[in-house]
């Protein structure tokens, strides 16, 4: 059975609170329950970790990277600042899915530049917490075919 590693960022300890009309409503237990519970029915073993900390997130990859477990991403702010976060990627050749729950897309302009979707497999934006469920299902059917 495939481990995923579900990893959120600064900030993300806050769903359900910090701005409903764009994050939602779902708290991240919640959030990590259904992913559990999705991860499951794919028969995928699903993790997971909340940090405001770049260093723990960079420590998670490298782990991951080991280990040769999947990651799906979610660095919420660190998106578009960590170039630890993207060196942490590459350095331990990981499997990546990045994750936004708003489209990063359609906000701000300092949101448009993401400096983990290039050392990325995929990027999954604007789906709300829908996203993270897309990327369970995308790793699924890369293991499978792999």
């Amino acid at each position: 059975m495939a481990t995923v590693r579900i990893l959120n960022g600064p900030n993300l300890n806050l769903l359900g609170k910090r701005e409903p009309e764009i994050y939602g409503k779902v708290m991240l237990s919640d959030l990590e329950e259904e992913c559990r519970r999705e991860g499951m029915a794919l028969g995928l073993n699903v993790n997971h970790l909340q940090s405001n900390h770049e260093g723990v997130l960079v420590d998670a990859l490298q782990e991951a990277g080991k280990a040769g477990d999947w990651v799906i991403l979610n660095a919420g702010a660190f998106t578009h600042t960590s170039v630890a976060l993207m060196d942490a990627i590459i350095g331990s050749n990981v499997n990546v899915i990045e994750v936004h729950i708003s489209n990063i897309h359609a906000r701000e302009e300092f949101r448009h530049r993401s400096f983990i979707a290039p050392v990325s497999k995929g990027s999954l934006v604007g789906f709300g917490t829908y996203g993270y469920r897309l990327a369970l299902q995308a790793i699924a059917h890369q293991t499978v075919i792999s």
